[in-house]
């Protein structure tokens, strides 16, 4: 079947009925697609139009490109989350109806660095608690984490074993978490992360950065997280001012 003709670029059309294959299940996911010669002569269009409609799903994370490879189609992510909304990965994984768990990898307790003082306004002589941890979902290894919080704020036998580092928080230190200032960005292959998380090379992960704040604005705990770009979603409502 050929792409019709309309007033949009040929290459939108393409995308849309790539889109619309996709979610009718004429292409599963992880399924690779047809050649780009077989493909551009099912859609009736030249492979430079192709090639541009398959580069646009590919920075919507709908496909994936492995040179040499082919081109295959990403699952759709399991995991959904306005950024606006702050959840712990254990909430997003119960969401997701499945079963959270934890990897603790260390936990160590040093002299803050310079980033730490500015983030946490804290003294030199204050040390900082830092945590490494893997988080799955039914047993899969879903995110890579690490959290800092002043060694001040936790009780001495703080239960490693708790799923969240918010409850921990607030039970045991008595410090809710009500806000964060977050930053997200996209990587590509991480040398340590990637292999932990049991990504391919193409695999792009998802890196969450956040500080976040108590009701009086006190900063109380940082973290980092690596999420797997091709199980989680996150977007954002905007308003208009």
């Amino acid at each position: 079947m050929s792409i019709k003709s309309d007033s949009r670029h040929l290459y939108l059309q393409v995308i849309d009925y790539l889109k619309q294959d996709i979610e009718a299940g004429v292409y599963q996911e992880n399924e690779k697609f047809p050649s780009e010669f077989d493909l551009a002569k099912k859609l009736g269009v030249s492979r430079a139009t192709l090639r541009e409609a398959l580069r646009i799903l590919e920075e919507e994370n709908i496909i994936i490109r492995r040179h040499g490879v082919g081109t295959f189609v990403n699952p759709k992510p399991r995991f959904t989350s306005g950024i606006e909304q702050l959840k712990s990965v254990t909430n997003m994984i119960e969401e997701a109806g499945m079963k959270p768990g934890t990897i603790f990898l260390s936990s160590t307790a040093q002299e803050p660095t310079e980033e730490d003082i500015r983030r946490f306004s804290c003294s030199t002589d204050e040390r900082i608690v830092s945590i490494e941890r893997v988080r799955t979902a039914n047993g899969e290894p879903v995110v890579y984490c690490i959290d800092k919080i002043p060694e001040s704020i936790l009780s001495e036998n703080f239960d490693r074993n708790d799923e969240s580092l918010f409850d921990i928080l607030e039970r045991d230190a008595h410090r809710k978490i009500t806000h964060a200032v977050a930053e997200i960005e996209p990587i590509g292959y991480h040398e340590k992360v990637s292999p932990i998380l049991k990504c391919s090379p193409e695999a792009a992960l998802l890196v969450l950065k956040q500080m976040h704040l108590d009701d009086w604005d006190q900063p109380i705990l940082y973290s980092v997280n690596y999420f797997k770009a091709n199980m989680f979603s996150f977007h954002v409502l905007r308003k208009r001012v």
